[in-house]
C-alpha cells in the first residue's frame, strides 16, 4: 500500500505546492508505514521527474510522458490517475494534490471516477482517515473522517511546510493513456512581473477599497512593494472596483497566502479576505477605522490615514 502525490509542474520544473503535498503525504505515511509515490504526467517532462526524485521522503516517481499530457488537461490527467490506481499491485490508500487551480480541477474528477468522496483543502492530518478542513470561509474548522478505501484529498499548501531535498527515489516509466479529446487548451495569457509570485511570496503588500482609486493603489503600494521585495495583493473590493487585476486578489475566492509578513493597507477585513491571509506569520494593518475587523487578526495595527502613513513608512525604510 502506498500514497500517491500528483505533481504540479510546467514540464520544466516542479511547482512549489508539490513539496507541500509531499509533506502532508509524509504525515499520513508515518502513521501507515507506507511509501510515497509521485506521479509526473507531462510532455518532455524528464527534468521534472529528476527534480521529484530528490524530494526527501519520496520512494518512487512514476512518469507518463506523452504529448497529450503537456497541457495538463484535467480530463486526461484524471483518467491516467485512475488507471495508475487500478493497475497498482499494492494499491493506493490516499491520492493527494495541492488545492491549486489544477488540483481543484483534476481531483474531483478522480473522486467521481473512483466513486468516492473528495476531502477538500485539508489543513491538518489527525490520523490516516481523519482530517481538519476549514468551513464557512475559515471561520470554523471541521474534523472529517472518511471510510473510503481510497482517500482523494486536496490540501491547503500554506498549512504544510515544503518537503526538503535529499531524496533519491527511483524513476518508473508507466504506460500512457489515450487522449480522450474532451478538452483542448487554446492558449494561455501569462502575467509576467519582476515581483515575486503572490502565492509564494515571503512579503505581501495588499491594498483595499480605502485606497479610493487604482491610481492611488499603484502610486502608494508599488514603491513600498519594490522597497520590501514584496508581491502586490488586493482585497476583493479593490479588485471589483478595478484598482487591481483579478490575479492579485487574496481571499476565499482569490489566492490563499501565508507569507512571513502581510501588510494590509486600507483593507477593512471582511471574512472573505481574512480566510485567505490570516495564517500569515506577521500581519500589519493600516486603517483609519479603529473598529475595522482586520485589527482582530493583526499583530501590529496602525489607526491612521493611509495617505499620510504609507509615505512616512516608505520614507523610513
Amino acid at each position: 500500500m502506498s500514497i500517491l502525490v500528483i505533481a504540479e509542474h510546467d514540464n520544466a520544473g516542479l511547482k512549489a505546492a508539490t513539496l507541500n503535498a509531499v509533506t502532508a503525504a509524509a504525515e499520513i505515511g508515518a502513521r501507515l508505514g507506507t511509501d510515497i509515490h509521485v506521479l509526473v504526467a507531462g510532455a518532455d517532462c524528464g527534468t521534472v521527474a529528476e527534480h521529484a526524485t530528490r524530494i526527501r521522503g519520496v520512494t518512487r516517481v512514476k512518469v507518463a510522458d506523452a504529448a497529450h499530457y503537456g497541457d495538463q488537461t484535467a480530463e486526461n490527467l484524471a483518467a491516467l490517475i485512475v488507471a495508475v490506481v487500478d493497475s497498482s499491485a499494492g494499491g493506493y490508500t490516499h491520492i493527494l494534490a495541492a488545492a491549486t487551480s489544477n488540483g481543484k480541477n483534476t481531483l474531483p474528477r478522480v473522486a467521481a471516477l473512483l466513486d468516492v468522496a473528495q476531502i477538500s483543502e485539508i489543513i491538518a492530518v489527525v490520523d490516516v482517515d481523519t482530517f481538519v478542513r476549514p468551513i464557512y470561509a475559515g471561520s470554523a474548522l471541521a474534523t472529517v473522517k472518511s471510510a473510503d478505501a481510497v482517500k482523494v484529498i486536496t490540501l491547503r499548501s500554506t498549512s504544510f511546510d515544503a518537503a526538503s531535498q535529499g531524496g533519491n527515489a527511483a524513476i518508473e516509466a508507466i504506460p500512457v493513456g489515450p487522449d480522450l479529446g474532451q478538452a483542448k487548451l487554446i492558449g494561455r495569457e501569462m502575467t509576467r512581473s519582476a515581483r515575486p509570485e503572490l502565492a509564494a511570496a515571503k512579503v505581501i503588500v495588499a491594498g483595499g477599497r480605502g485606497l479610493a482609486s487604482g491610481e492611488n493603489y499603484h502610486k502608494l503600494l508599488e514603491p513600498l512593494a519594490d522597497k520590501l521585495g514584496a508581491a502586490l495583493g488586493a482585497s476583493r473590493a479593490a479588485v471589483d472596483a478595478g484598482f487591481a487585476p483579478n490575479d492579485y486578489q487574496v481571499g476565499q475566492t482569490g489566492k490563499i497566502v501565508a507569507p512571513a509578513l502581510y501588510i494590509a493597507i486600507g483593507i477593512s477585513g471582511a471574512i472573505q479576505h481574512l480566510a485567505g491571509m490570516k495564517d500569515s506569520r506577521v500581519i500589519v494593518a493600516i486603517n483609519k477605522d479603529p473598529d475595522a475587523p482586520i485589527f482582530q487578526v493583526a499583530d501590529y495595527g496602525l489607526v491612521a490615514d493611509l495617505f499620510q502613513a504609507v509615505p512616512e513608512l516608505l520614507a523610513g525604510l
